[in-house]
């Protein structure tokens, strides 16, 4: 009887000696499902922070809105000329997280290829993923065009067209440690209607 009651004990606790080893086994497997369960979820985070975050684009710099104050013209044969005066808004678009901080720069202003104005725009600053705007006078003439141009012909048709181009330079300026260098190229043409003193087909690139 003793004997049997030795045996049963000695199946007993090494039946729960067993149960304990297959606990711990599953305990493990468990921490290790949670570590690697983690360590994925990390990873698609630091690859979703690196593809939206950390990915710097080049800002955009455009021209919004140009109102003309001040024009006057005349299409006589020997001496087509024009001066004008213009009061234009532009833009510095950032989609960084980062903001972007930029130099003095000009814009120019060009009829067929001549720099008839320069628009000079300060250094300042654009918010991360937002859209600085500002207000830039410029006046433009025709004293540098050739008298064999096309001038006199389009001032008698009442449209003129003109283009913008400018290069923004600056940096981005990431969570206070990243600095990268960034550019934004301005490319306008618009066309200045002289009959209505307005500004009319603006399209930047």
């Amino acid at each position: 009887m003793a004997e049997q009651n030795y045996q049963q004990r000695k199946v007993d606790v090494e039946s729960a000696a067993e149960l304990s080893k297959e606990l711990k086994r599953k305990k493990r497997m468990k921490l290790f499902a949670y570590a690697a369960a983690f360590a994925i979820f990390q990873t698609i985070v630091i690859l979703v922070f690196s593809l939206t975050v950390m990915r710097i684009k080049n800002p955009k710099f455009r021209v919004r809105s140009i109102t003309v104050e001040d024009l006057s013209h005349t299409s006589a044969p020997n001496s087509p000329s024009f001066n004008m005066k213009f009061n234009a808004e532009v833009a510095v678009k950032n989609t960084n997280f980062g903001h972007f901080k930029f130099d003095n720069t000009t814009i120019s202003f060009d009829y067929g290829g001549v720099q008839v104005g320069e628009a000079f725009v300060a250094k300042g600053r654009a918010k991360a993923r937002s859209t600085k705007k500002m207000n830039v006078t410029v006046e433009l003439n025709s004293n540098n065009i050739l008298d064999n141009s096309n001038l006199g012909a389009d001032i008698s048709s009442g449209l003129l067209t003109l283009t913008s181009r400018s290069k923004l330079s600056g940096k981005v300026h990431l969570m206070k440690l990243i600095k990268k260098k960034k550019s934004a190229e301005m490319s306008c043409t618009m066309t200045v209607n002289l009959v209505s003193r307005a500004i009319q087909d603006m399209k930047c690139q």
